[in-house]
């Protein structure tokens, strides 16, 4: 059985984390009853070494890099998840967003 809801988790650049939140809460995601744009965010480093025929918004083709991000998480009705990740990846810097969905049970 599908879950009416799923949960969208994001990892974005401290400076950006909250255009990406904006941008997920007006597309419709974080609605919990009464309450609009709710989420939960945790920071930690971000790694990656960008390779040939990349174009990163930080970093340089070959070196490792860390990043500090903040994970973003929103609850997310699943029939808007297409407009929710798009308008995520309109607003975020990076050229390949890191981002999860996972199914919500409901009980």
């Amino acid at each position: 059985m599908n879950s009416k809801f799923v949960k969208i988790v994001v990892f974005a650049p401290i400076a950006d984390a909250e255009s990406v939140r904006k941008a997920m809460g007006e597309a419709g995601a974080g609605v919990i009853g009464n309450y609009t744009h709710s989420s939960f965010s945790s920071r930690g480093i971000g790694r990656f070494t960008p390779q040939t025929g990349a174009t990163p918004a930080v970093g340089a083709i070959g070196k490792p890099e860390e990043v500090e991000e903040e994970r973003i998480e929103m609850r997310c009705p699943r029939e808007i998840v297409d407009l929710v990740v798009g308008k995520m990846k309109a607003v975020h810097p990076y050229e390949e967003v890191a981002y999860d969905i996972y199914p919500l049970e409901s009980f």
